[in-house]
């Protein structure tokens, strides 16, 4: 053998050597991790389900060129120490991929590790068909993922551990398969782990979603915040140390935390308060973690604490909360306070005993740990109930997986009944959603309710500490306007209930008006001649068509127009209705041409230029211009949708509809202006109106189409829409205006 083949053969087996001591090291952490497990009998479950998966898996890499091993044996540890879940789990994700992609059976697993570990592997390896990386994860799909949680909820955990070491490792992807795991991630995986309690993944599932969607945005607010570290810290020891005096006394075992925002909630506050990152002054909050003393109340203990903590500084009483009296729905107690700190800023704390803590780092995996699958624990009984009711109804997977997403990530209210009962209801919710959680009936024979002992409407938004009263009417049924301010999936879901069975009786009452208009005109149409009747209404198929006869959205006169036309094949142009099913708000119907609209999954981008214009519209919600990165969404029969890619909106869609996915790029012309807006803030002083509005007419020729100013207490804040051509634009005129002497921040606003 040459001495070249030698070097090689040595080479290749020094890297599956040190790739075996990567993997060993990996292993052992994961058996140092698992300190609750270290009963012999467990050790060797862990150990045997190693050796299978590692067998099973041996010889194969990850997409970063990794041994495959490494992904079990890392979802296995975040398992472990990051939920919390017990031996079974542990190894059902050590096992999750060996059925799918190893000659290994369901039935080889049940032989040697048991019913239950094979029934968590079953249903791991359901939804890895489900949720396949290379497709998209449209709304069946996600209904299917949530249909697991009515089974053993331990599989969605062991699934959303998953996904938190695929985000980790993702950089290894290619660009379009990043942003597109990505965008699923934000749109469901976290939310889902927020509402089971799991709040530190939730905000790396966040962070790292971010990161890879809008890595510039990404980099830019984590530099800023690196810089604003020194300046917290400084301020951290400063409030703490005479908190820390008086908690010695106490002779308490306890911890304080810093916890710093992550760079995607500061993102977020940026977007809904429209602040520069300066302006924002709650960057980090403190966290008192304490062992209470078994012999008193841990209630009062917390209460004890907050008492010291007011007597070093002033409280703001409207944001106090009361965790603990009323926990969260998903098992969350503490009890938040903020106070006036050092440098005049507003700091929030937390106060938590251990328990508690573990509730709020694990959620519901917190429970299973201490209680078994056979839990009776009300937190988490309830809420599975709840979902499994849902779940249970015949429900469009889209409506469904909106509703059900809507309320995952809600803060919670407290209402009372009439006789002091205690509902917790998402914020925001109205007296719908109030009276359809007390009863179906109640809710569908709603027409108002007495708040406080006053008289207000179905839409009123409630608060927290509203006592409601709910005021019925036998001959009420569910209108199409309620889903306006409905907030509860369980009220959404009812009413769509309720309206589909009307639509139902509108369907037959139209079929019966279109077959009598035939008979009496004595007109005949075939098969392919009703479809093109149908296309020409953008009725989708035959129960959306007679719906739209029977509410009479289709004029019967113009029916039978288009039917006579249709029989002497002068049918040229078509009509298109415009309408929502289940509302007969919009009776809106318009004679018009049939737009010319780019497939999705196109190989080839959307060009954004003047030739293309009549085939794409600028999305209202995010007004991109030239120079944002954007992406577009073809939907048949209709122009494409150009999006900013930071837009939440695209973020659904991407999510529930990335088959309709096309790159996009510009290809305008400069001299084509797009509309957008900009928001100042400054010291009022006189003349600053007039040094604004000549920067932008006059110094850069930018034509304005409309100027709010307000004042108060000597600052201004104003908003202007312009015309720009394209971000470099728009840039050269927010660096000028920043140049105006009094002007503190300027930034663009959607």
């Amino acid at each position: 053998m040459s001495s070249d083949n030698l070097g090689v053969n040595y080479f290749v087996e020094t890297i599956i050597e040190n790739e075996k001591i990567d993997v060993d090291k990996l292993f052992q952490e994961l058996l140092s991790d698992s300190t609750e497990h270290n009963e012999s009998d467990k050790l060797k479950l862990i150990s045997d389900a190693f050796e299978l998966a590692y067998n099973a898996h041996n010889g194969v890499l990850r997409k970063s060129g990794e041994p495959y091993i490494i992904h079990p044996l890392a979802v296995a540890t975040i398992v472990s120490s990051e939920i919390g879940l017990g031996t079974k789990s542990i190894v059902a994700a050590i096992l999750h991929d060996v059925v799918e992609d190893t000659e290994y059976t369901l039935e080889d697993i049940k032989n040697q590790f048991g019913e239950t570990i094979a029934s968590l592997v079953d249903g791991l390896t359901k939804l890895s068909g489900v949720l396949a990386q290379d497709n998209s994860m449209q709304a069946e799909n996600f209904k299917k993922l949530l249909l697991t949680l009515g089974d053993d909820i331990r599989v969605i955990l062991i699934k959303i551990a998953d996904r938190l070491h695929n985000m980790r490792t993702l950089s290894s992807m290619p660009p379009n398969k990043q942003y597109k795991i990505a965008s699923e991630t934000m749109y469901l995986f976290a939310p889902l782990a927020h509402r089971l309690g799991l709040y530190e993944i939730k905000t790396e599932l966040e962070e790292l979603s971010f990161e890879f969607r809008h890595p510039e945005i990404y980099n830019e607010i984590k530099e800023k915040l690196d810089v604003a570290r020194v300046g917290i810290e400084r301020l951290f020891l400063s409030f703490v140390d005479p908190i820390r005096k008086s908690l010695d006394n106490l002779h308490l075992e306890y911890e304080i935390q810093t916890v710093i925002k992550s760079v995607y909630s500061i993102w977020r506050k940026m977007q809904d308060s429209s602040m520069a990152f300066d302006e924002i002054d709650d960057l980090f909050s403190i966290r008192i973690v304490f062992t209470p003393d078994k012999e008193l109340s841990s209630k009062n203990q917390c209460w004890n604490i907050y008492s010291i903590i007011t007597d070093n500084y002033s409280p703001k009483p409207e944001r106090i909360r009361d965790w603990i009296s009323n926990p969260k729905g998903n098992g969350y107690q503490a009890l938040h306070l903020t106070v006036m700190g050092p440098e005049g800023r507003w700091v929030e704390i937390q106060i938590r005993t251990r328990e508690m803590h573990e509730i709020a780092e694990h959620g519901f995996a917190s429970y299973w740990r201490r209680q078994g699958q056979k839990s009776s624990d009300s937190v988490i009984k309830n809420w599975l109930t709840t979902v499994q009711n849902e779940l249970d109804k015949d429900q469009d997977a889209l409506e469904f997986v909106e509703d059900f997403r809507s309320n995952l990530f809600s803060y919670e209210i407290m209402v009372f009944t009439p006789k002091g009962h205690l509902l917790k209801l998402p914020e925001d919710s109205t007296v719908i959603d109030f009276a359809y959680e007390v009863h179906s009936q109640i809710g569908d024979n709603c027409i108002g309710a007495k708040v406080n002992y006053k008289l207000v409407p179905r839409n009123h938004v409630l608060n927290s500490g509203d006592r409601v009263e709910i005021i019925t009417l036998e001959t009420q049924k569910p209108e199409p306007e309620w889903l306006d301010f409905a907030i509860t999936a369980k009220a959404k879901s009812k009413i769509k209930e309720a309206l589909r069975k009307q639509r139902k009786e509108y369907i037959s009452s139209g079929k019966q008006g279109y077959e009598n208009i035939l008979q009496q005109n004595k007109i005949e149409i075939d098969p392919k001649g009703i479809k093109e009747v149908m296309t020409s209404y953008s009725a989708r198929n035959h129960d959306d068509f007679f719906f739209a006869i029977g509410v009479g959205l289709i004029v019967k006169d113009d029916l039978i127009k288009v039917l006579r036309r249709r029989n002497r094949g002068l049918l040229k142009r078509y009509w298109q209705i415009q309408f929502r099913p289940n509302n007969q708000k919009n009776k809106e119907i318009k004679l018009i041409d049939g737009p010319k609209t780019a497939k999705g999954n196109s190989k080839e981008p959307f060009h954004i230029d003047d030739k293309s214009k009549a085939s794409y519209n600028l999305a209202n919600c995010c007004n991109p211009i030239p120079g944002d990165d954007v992406i577009a969404f073809a939907h048949k029969g209709k122009p494409v949708v150009i999006h900013k890619k930071d837009c939440s909106n695209a973020t659904d869609l991407m999510t529930l509809y990335g088959d309709k996915l096309i790159d996009a790029k510009w290809t305008v012309r400069e001299k084509v202006s797009f509309l957008t807006k900009i928001r100042l803030k400054g010291a009022d002083k006189m003349g600053m109106l007039n040094q604004v509005t000549r920067v932008i007419s006059e110094q850069l020729n930018v034509n304005m189409k409309s100027l709010q100013f307000d004042s108060n207490n000597g600052i201004f804040e104003g908003t202007i829409s312009i015309y720009v051509h394209n971000t470099e634009n728009l840039n050269n005129l927010i660096l000028n205006l920043m140049k105006i002497k009094g002007i503190d921040s300027v930034y663009r606003i959607d």
